[in-house]
């Protein structure tokens, strides 16, 4: 499949959102650029609405929808930040939405869903939730899928056009993969704006989805373990495979251990707290800092927030940390 995601779609997503999501600051960090041995420049994604990036591609899938589409409502299959997200968007545009997720998520997820306007339904995992999603479907519903879908990986992609513009002349971008619509946006925007730019896509031991679907040459189902919970999709698609064979350096894997080692150091250093599945980028770029060069201008993207205190004594307990 060719990869059918553009820079001319990714600035009209970002004209369609303009006003509706925050633009997230950048800056230059003195203490990773310290440990990695070049310039390193973090994008605090972070901080955006609903806590993390996903209300952009949300917004820019339910605005290009019509009016009647939106009154029969979406449903959509996440554990996670695209549940929170679509439930955000949802209620501000007068939707409502439909979460399926997989009995074992979290009950900060389930709640922070909730409280952000979604109605959640538990099924068995997440294939099975995505045989369900269709189901809606086929009775009206709009199924807004997490990362297989141009109109999200095109808002996503506005993330790009940001960074691109806040940290210009970048080297080297390190960037979360969980099925792969994140990194496919962001990596059309910043390759066609920088051909040069060097991009890696960081996964954690337990959710290789994306490495293990290239390794096979198609989407392989996989039930993810890491603790990393916003990185477990069941599955890579076509799309997205195509997306991360164009723009991708490598995929590096990092262990859960280490992403929650880095997160508890960005939070020390940088007083941000970011999930496993952001602070993961940085314990990639350390795995990776031999090769960078002390001309390089590195981009950190810290993709989420939502993580509950309860899991950072949790995992801090598992991992002796």
């Amino acid at each position: 499949m060719h990869f059918d995601v553009d820079l001319a779609a990714i600035r009209a997503a970002a004209a369609r959102i303009e006003g509706r999501v925050r633009q997230t600051p950048t800056f230059a960090s003195q203490a990773v650029s310290a440990r990695l041995g070049a310039a390193t420049f973090l994008k605090l994604e972070c901080l955006q609405d609903a806590g993390s990036f996903k209300v952009r591609g949300c917004f820019n899938k339910l605005l290009s929808m019509t009016d009647a589409e939106r009154e029969r409502g979406v449903v959509t299959v996440s554990g996670g930040n695209h549940a929170i997200a679509v439930s955000r968007v949802a209620t501000a545009l007068g939707s409502k939405a439909l979460v399926l997720m997989p009995k074992t998520v979290a009950p900060f997820n389930i709640g922070l869903t909730r409280a952000a306007g979604g109605k959640v339904e538990l099924c068995e995992d997440a294939i099975a939730a995505f045989a369900r999603a269709d189901d809606y479907a086929a009775k009206g519903w709009t199924n807004v899928h997490s990362y297989d879908d141009p109109a999200i990986i095109a808002g996503h992609g506005t993330l790009g056009l940001e960074l691109a513009a806040q940290a210009p002349g970048l080297t080297h971008l390190f960037i979360s993969i969980g099925g792969g619509g994140f990194s496919a946006g962001v990596g059309a925007a910043m390759k066609a704006l920088n051909s040069a730019l060097r991009i890696f896509g960081v996964e954690t031991e337990g959710a290789t989805t994306m490495t293990q679907a290239l390794e096979a040459g198609q989407p392989v189902s996989i039930r993810p373990t890491s603790i990393a919970r916003t990185l477990g999709a069941p599955f890579a698609t076509e799309r997205t495979m195509a997306a991360a064979r164009q723009f991708l350096e490598e995929i590096v894997i990092v262990p859960d251990r280490d992403a929650v080692a880095e997160l508890l150091w960005i939070l020390q250093a940088e007083r941000v707290l970011v999930e496993p599945a952001a602070a993961c980028v940085l314990a990639a770029a350390m795995a990776r800092r031999e090769t960078l060069g002390p001309d390089a201008r590195v981009g950190l993207i810290l993709c989420g927030s939502n993580v509950a205190l309860d899991d950072l004594a949790a995992w801090r307990a598992q991992f002796g940390l």
